[in-house]
């Protein structure tokens, strides 16, 4: 069962797949937009190519799990996707996902633009893998 993990950003999106027996997730791609209905389309392109059977959207929680402004604006995108294609949609904190990503690139000795451009697909896959860890 393949699925698809989406870290929602302002002007980034991280996008990771697991592989077909949900076991491992790796780094698919970032896509960078803006625009809510362009972002929308360029995911469902995606979604179209790999197939997944269940998307993951992180979910931004405060530190203390309440909701903030970020997860209403997650849960449009979920919406929005919903719409747009046939996947069932759900949400997995992510709180710290973005510290995390950063810290495995920095001891990867990742850096400048390359750190910038790959974060984001790294907070996806650990999303993912906390998600596949959790439910297995």
């Amino acid at each position: 069962m393949k699925l698809m993990a989406i870290d929602y950003g302002d002007t980034r999106t991280g996008i990771a797949m697991s592989d077909v027996r949900g076991m491992l997730a790796s780094p698919h791609s970032v896509i960078t937009e803006t625009y809510m209905p362009k972002l929308v389309a360029k995911i469902a392109e995606i979604v179209n190519k790999e197939q997944p059977s269940k998307i993951i959207i992180g979910l931004p929680r405060n530190m203390d799990g309440s909701y903030g402004y970020r997860c209403d604006e997650c849960k449009a995108l979920g919406d929005a996707l919903c719409a747009e294609c046939d996947v069932p949609i759900e949400y997995q904190d992510e709180r710290l996902t973005t510290v995390m990503a950063h810290n495995v690139l920095s001891q990867n000795n990742v850096s400048g633009k390359k750190r910038k451009q790959t974060v984001d697909a790294v907070s996806a896959v650990m999303i993912l893998q906390s998600y596949l860890d959790k439910n297995k």
